[in-house]
C-alpha cells in the first residue's frame, strides 16, 4: 500500500539530489551516496542547504511524491507537490462541518487525553516502584484528575470552546508531572515547561523536532484522502497553518513522538552533549542526534498496535493514514462518529 512507503530524510548539508531513470540519487561532493527507486518514495524531507535538481522536483510532482524542505534546525519552510487531488464533495462537506463539529472535536480530545493518561500510567507500571513517594503520588494525582476530565468530556454536550477547555487543562496537567517521567541523570535534560519557537531547553527541542516529524505525516495522510489539510476542527483556521493535520496529530503526540523523546533520553542513547545552545536562547539538537532521532523515529513507526475501531493490528506509521480515513468516512456520512485512536 502507498500509505507504508518510505519517507526519505536528507540531513547532510551540501547534498545533492537528482533524477537518474527511475530513481532518486543522492551524492555528496559528487560521490554517490544513495540510490533510491521512485517507486518506494511517498515524500522526501530535506533538511538545510540540499540542492534538489529541476528533473527531480518534475517527476516528483508528476508521480505525486511531495518534496518537503525544513531549515537546519528543523522549522518547515516550504512543501512542493504536484497538482491538487481529492474528492471536492468531500472537501464541501470538510468545509460545512468546519464550524459546527463538535463531535468530531470530542473525538480527538478524546484520543489525546486517554493517550496522555496512557503514558503517564506506562511510566507507573514499568518503574513506579522505583519512584520517590512524591513522585508517584504526584503522577497518580494526574491520572485521576485527567479521568475525571475525560468523562466530563464523554458525558456532555459541550461547545467546542469548552472542549478546547478541558484540552487545555488536561494538557497542562499532563505537563506538570512531564518532569517525572525523565529518568536520565543529566540536569540539562530536566523539564520546567514547554517552550516553543524556539525551544529553550533539550527537552523541548527534541520534542518540537518529532512534533515537526509527526505534522508532515499528518498533512500527508490528510492530503491521501482528499481532504483540505489547513481547515481543522480544534484548531482554528489560521493562514499557512495546516490546522486538520495539527488535529489529527493531537491523538498521536504522547504515544508516538512523547514516549519516542522520553525512550531515547530515559536509555541514555540521548545525553546533554547531544544539545547545543544558540545565540539567543534557542536550543537545537547536534546533526549527530538529530541523525539518531530520525533513526529512531523510523523504527518506532513500525511498530504495531491494535487499531480499536478496525480491531486490526497496524503499524505506528499507518496510524495517521488511518484516522484520516475514519475521519473522511464520518464527513461522507458513512459512520456516525469520528472514533478517536487509543493507545494501548
Amino acid at each position: 500500500m502507498r500509505k507504508l512507503l518510505n519517507t526519505i530524510y536528507v540531513t547532510t548539508e551540501g547534498a545533492a539530489l537528482r533524477k537518474d531513470g527511475e530513481n532518486l540519487v543522492a551524492e555528496i561532493e559528487g560521490a554517490e551516496k544513495a540510490r533510491v527507486p521512485l517507486h518506494m518514495l511517498a515524500s522526501v524531507v530535506a533538511f538545510g542547504p540540499i540542492l534538489l535538481t529541476p528533473a527531480l522536483i518534475g517527476i516528483c510532482a508528476e508521480r505525486g511524491i511531495t518534496l518537503v524542505l525544513l531549515d537546519r534546525n528543523g522549522r518547515f519552510q516550504a512543501r512542493i507537490e504536484g497538482p491538487v487531488s481529492g474528492n471536492v464533495l468531500l472537501r464541501r462537506a470538510q468545509y460545512r462541518q468546519a464550524e459546527t463539529g463538535e463531535d468530531i472535536v470530542r473525538g480527538v480530545v478524546m484520543g489525546k487525553i486517554a493517550n496522555q493518561r496512557a503514558v503517564i500510567r506506562r511510566a507507573l507500571r514499568d518503574y513506579g516502584d522505583e519512584m520517590e513517594p512524591p513522585a508517584r503520588v504526584a503522577l497518580e494525582a494526574a491520572t485521576d484528575r485527567m479521568a475525571m476530565i475525560l468523562r466530563r468530556v464523554q458525558a456532555k454536550d459541550d461547545s467546542i470552546d469548552l472542549l478546547r477547555g478541558s484540552e487545555g487543562e488536561a494538557a497542562n496537567l499532563y505537563f506538570s508531572v512531564f518532569d517525572r517521567l525523565i529518568r536520565s541523570p543529566d540536569p540539562e535534560l530536566r523539564w520546567t515547561g514547554r517552550s516553543r519557537r524556539p525551544p529553550l531547553d533539550a527537552m523541548n527541542a527534541l520534542l518540537s523536532f518529532l512534533y515537526t516529524l509527526l505534522t508532515h505525516d499528518c498533512r500527508s495522510a490528510c492530503e491521501a484522502v482528499g481532504l483540505d489539510p489547513a481547515v481543522g476542527f480544534l484548531h482554528r483556521d489560521r493562514p499557512g497553518r495546516p490546522s486538520l493535520a495539527l488535529d489529527l496529530m493531537e491523538e498521536l503526540r504522547a504515544p508516538l513522538a512523547d514516549r519516542l523523546a522520553l525512550s531515547l533520553v530515559n536509555r541514555r542513547q540521548l545525553r546533554a552533549g547531544d544539545f547545543r545552545r544558540m545565540e539567543g536562547g534557542a536550543v537545537l539538537l547536534s546533526d549527530d542526534a538529530r541523525r539518531l532521532v530520525l533513526t529512531a523515529w523510523q523504527e518506532r513507526k513500525k511498530e504495531e498496535r491494535l487499531h480499536p475501531f478496525l480491531a486490526e493490528k497496524a503499524p505506528f506509521g499507518l496510524v495517521p493514514w488511518l484516522q484520516a480515513q475514519m475521519l473522511a468516512r464520518h464527513l461522507r456520512g458513512d459512520i456516525d462518529a469520528y472514533p478517536p485512536w487509543f493507545w494501548s
